[in-house]
């Protein structure tokens, strides 16, 4: 397991290289370019930031934290605020320990996304470290709009050794819901996944559906602890904040999962989303083999930010 997590780290390391590149180079080259601190310093922090896909919000706040930080430590040296900066970066992000309650009870994980973001992929990649963890799980494939879904389901479902509720395609995604419901019972599972639809540009629908989904987990499955996760795509940036706002306005959304992290620059987008939406990202996706998908942890996260390709971390970090 500490192998996997050493190996992560650098795929991470790697993934980040262009977010680092649009960010990290800029921090430093100010920390660098600065004799003192003062007003210029922080105004051109701010720019880097936003610039960075951090969002209006998060910048605000980080800066303001790193500022009290300085008072308080009387520093004095620019150089000197890069940890600082990283420190105040990890607490924007921290999810803290209960995001991951739903592996340790019977829940049900209904799982959105529009089409493209790798949200199908993400529901095999769980239920293969579900399933590494001797957790019984069913899948069930409520996205019936898209004719490919079940197919790749059921290929992930297979590897995963997992068991596969599918509707035809077509049918009324809430039915598919009632039968896995009644299979994850019958069977005892530990995890139901639902893979449900993401048609934002059609959201009343969306809205209806994801509600006869739920009264339907409600009624029949009412002890099961609940988690709905949004899949989103990295490299879209400020598009991924978009429609997590958009999504939280038709479903109780508990997590993200941001993939596609090792094709962007824009990997800040996901301490925006955070600061902006108080919705945390609980996993993120660096490539297509399934232990490219991990928890995601703030620590790491940025640690890994900070380290050069090379796996050396950045100057005074």
């Amino acid at each position: 397991m500490a192998e996997e997590k050493v190996g992560f780290f650098k795929r991470l390391v790697q993934g980040l290289g262009k977010t680092r590149d649009n960010i990290v180079s800029g921090m430093d080259s100010i920390f660098n370019g600065f004799s003192h601190i003062d007003d210029d310093f922080y105004e051109e922090l701010e720019e880097v930031l936003i610039m960075g896909d951090l969002g209006v919000q998060a910048t605000y706040d980080i800066l303001d934290d790193l500022k009290g930080k300085v008072k308080a430590e009387h520093i004095k040296e620019p150089m000197q605020c890069r940890e600082l900066l990283i420190e105040s970066i990890k607490e924007q992000m921290d999810v803290g320990e209960t995001a991951y309650e739903f592996e340790e009870k019977t829940s049900v994980v209904l799982v959105i996304g529009v089409n493209g973001v790798g949200k199908t992929t993400t529901i095999g990649k769980l239920a293969g470290k579900l399933k590494a963890q001797n957790k019984k799980v069913v899948l069930a494939a409520a996205d019936t709009f898209r004719a490919a879904a079940g197919e790749q389901l059921k290929e992930w479902a297979n590897r995963a050794q997992a068991d596969l509720i599918g509707g035809q395609e077509g049918s009324d995604p809430a039915s598919v819901v009632y039968d896995a419901v009644a299979s994850a019972k019958a069977r005892h599972a530990d995890v139901l996944l639902c893979d449900t639809a993401g048609r934002l540009h059609n959201k009343k629908n969306l809205m209806e559906e994801l509600k006869k989904m739920n009264r339907i987990i409600d009624r029949e499955f009412p002890e099961a602890y609940r988690e709905t996760l949004v899949v989103l795509d990295a490299t879209t940036g400020q598009n991924a904040m978009q429609q997590a706002k958009e999504f939280n306005e038709v479903a109780d959304i508990t997590g993200i999962v941001l993939t596609k992290m090792d094709g962007t620059a824009k990997g800040g987008i996901a301490v925006a989303i955070h600061a902006e939406l108080g919705i945390p990202v609980k996993y993120i996706g660096v490539g297509e083999s399934i232990d490219d998908l991990q928890k995601f942890d703030a620590d790491t996260f940025v640690r890994a930010l900070f380290t050069t390709g090379d796996g050396e971390e950045g100057e005074n970090s």
